[in-house]
């Protein structure tokens, strides 16, 4: 790991490490996948928030790093989940959240970045508290309602990019904030696919056999 971190290339005078840029690559791959739907997501998503914890830590990151550690472990209930939730027809199951649902994710979102911010600030651990608060309880959300097969979560990821893009730039992490920038073109796309699977999902369970 530490070679990872030490060596990589420069690219318009910004240097990124090889574990910056691993990471992030195979963070771009957990998006194609999850579009898909496929159980890959799953290893995937773990390689890259082992390499992507030690790029954080290293920028002064608190947050950002320590959602990696969370990351991992809502991964391991993802995989889990996903290999209980699958259909032959059409792969693992997903739907629109209720109106319920939604509204406790939008409490959940202010309420948790309230929370964390306040805690990174009063220990110093991060040079951007309440951004990278925002991205850590965004990103907790957006794997969790993924595990569950919420279609949601990719909303909850187009904010998670927006308020990613300008921290990783100040933070002088160019290629991160450039792979943030794809990560909102597919996850567009995957939202409209997902919409339409939970679509032909919910149609296939009220027809009659």
């Amino acid at each position: 790991m530490h070679v990872l971190m030490q060596q990589g290339f420069t690219v318009f005078g910004q240097k990124v490490s090889w574990a910056e840029f691993i990471g992030q690559v195979f963070a771009l791959v957990v998006v194609y996948l999850a579009h898909k739907r496929s159980l890959w997501t799953w290893p995937v998503q773990l390689v890259s928030v082992a390499l992507l914890f030690v790029v954080y830590v290293s920028a002064q990151l608190g947050g950002t790093a320590a959602r990696q550690v969370v990351i991992a472990l809502i991964t391991l209930y993802g995989w889990w989940a996903w290999t209980r939730r699958r259909d032959p027809v059409f792969g693992v199951v997903v739907r629109k959240g209720t109106v319920k649902e939604r509204v406790a994710v939008v409490a959940a979102f202010v309420l948790g970045t309230v929370g964390f911010a306040l805690a990174l600030d009063a220990l110093d651990a991060s040079r951007a508290p309440w951004p990278d608060a925002a991205i850590f309880v965004g990103t907790v959300l957006a794997f969790t309602l993924q595990g569950f097969g919420l279609v949601e979560f990719w909303l909850v990821w187009l904010v998670v990019d927006a308020i990613g893009v300008p921290l990783q730039i100040r933070a002088g992490l160019w290629f991160s904030a450039l792979v943030y920038t794809i990560f909102a073109v597919l996850v567009v796309r995957g939202w409209i696919d997902w919409n339409r699977a939970a679509k032909r999902a919910a149609t296939a369970a009220k027809t009659p056999l």
